[in-house]
């Protein structure tokens, strides 16, 4: 029986101060204690966004946030770019589709990130666009995009707002909201936050929340100023997930702890390991500009990433990603998002290894485990070694 590792980019590892907080006896959530709890969460959010601005907590997923996101401060009929390049990117476009609006994709191949100098181009051809998409981290490809850059292009040619999914980049990237320019930013529970899934949060400033009038789409639950009404007088518009509403609390308690900047640096070092370590195995990254958040690599000619994916859990108890859409049978994608150490790097490294000999690769023992160990080496970060 296997001992098991949760590796994939999402849900990641519930750290222990956080499972011992959901395991206390439940407390109401109309109740004074709940309040003084939603004002810590409040703060804690605002400081990990890097915003003067509400960060709404939703009792939903991460795909709830951005549509919540987007629906509250565009209208039927509105015409929005959408910045593609992975599954997630391209999500934004499905969810405008929805709701009736003239979405202009801007395709990206997987793998890559988008130019800005295109973006200033779609932009410059349609006028009238009211918003401009992105997903920061592209979780399906592994790709960051740069988004200052592309924050700038939208605020210097167009009126449209910015909204960002940071899903898989809060709390790994410094995003600084505000300093940026970002109008809307989006994270979910169950990435660097290291908590179940059951909250999406969404942050919006001063132009967007302008332009969150009466007219404009039809919706109730995801109304984001009733919610911010509520929130602002630290309660919720309907019930939440208390439990892992408490645990959030203790999350930010621990990412304000470590600070920042230590929270970037031990993301970036161990995903500098983990390509490192990859690469070293003889498998090939998949970005060419790397998120922190996962290592997306495409295995040797003639393996067969569901079979290293499943060989991962049934011989080693490690749980990895595999590929999306037409990069299913050759892409696997390993998670270093939320409470990971150096050790956790080691550990699925040597257990791809061991995969990979197995399933017939010519792999020099010892190969992964030696680059991350060189990457490591260079930390002054005396926890994540």
């Amino acid at each position: 029986m296997h001992k098991r590792y949760l590796m994939a980019p999402g849900p990641t590892p519930v750290p222990e101060r956080a499972r011992l907080v959901m395991a206390r006896q439940l407390i109401h959530h109309r109740g004074g204690d709940f309040k003084e709890i939603m004002a810590e969460v409040r703060r804690g959010l605002k400081w990990l966004f890097q915003t003067e601005s509400e960060v709404l907590t939703l009792t939903c997923s991460g795909t709830g946030a951005f549509e919540a996101g987007m629906i509250n401060f565009t209208s039927p009929g509105d015409t929005i770019i959408c910045i593609g390049g992975g599954k997630f990117g391209e999500r934004w476009g499905g969810v405008g589709r929805a709701y009736g609006m003239n979405v202009v994709d801007v395709e990206v191949e997987w793998g890559e990130h988008v130019d800005p100098s295109r973006l200033e181009s779609v932009l410059e051809k349609h006028g009238d666009a009211t918003l401009v998409t992105l997903t920061a981290s592209e979780t399906s490809t592994g790709v960051i995009h740069p988004v200052e850059e592309l924050a700038k292009v939208v605020r210097d040619k167009s009126k449209a707002l910015f909204a960002v999914d940071g899903i898989t980049a809060v709390g790994v990237h410094d995003i600084p909201m505000d300093q940026w320019g970002i109008d809307v930013l989006v994270a979910g529970s169950q990435k660097a936050f290291g908590i179940p899934p059951g909250l999406g949060f969404v942050a919006a400033g001063q132009r967007a929340w302008e332009r969150a009038g009466d007219e404009g789409h039809p919706r109730f639950y995801f109304d984001l100023r009733r919610e911010r009404k509520r929130q602002k007088d630290n309660q919720t518009a309907f019930t939440p997930a208390i439990s892992v509403v408490l645990a959030l609390r203790e999350v930010l308690t621990m990412m304000q702890e470590e600070g920042k900047e230590a929270l970037w640096e031990r993301h970036r070092r161990n995903a500098e390991a983990t390509r490192a370590g990859v690469q070293a195995l003889g498998l090939r990254l998949l970005a060419k500009r790397c998120s922190d958040a996962v290592t997306a690599a495409l295995t040797p000619k003639g393996i067969a990433a569901p079979e290293v994916a499943a060989a991962m859990l049934a011989d080693q108890g490690v749980t990895i990603a595999g590929g999306q859409k037409h990069l299913r049978e050759n892409l696997i994608r390993i998670g270093h998002i939320g409470f990971f150490e150096a050790s956790d790097i080691r550990m699925a490294l040597g257990a791809l290894e061991q995969v990979l000999r197995k399933l017939g690769c010519d792999v020099e023992p010892g190969a992964g485990l030696a680059a991350a160990q060189a990457v490591f080496a260079t930390s002054s970060n005396p926890v994540n070694d």
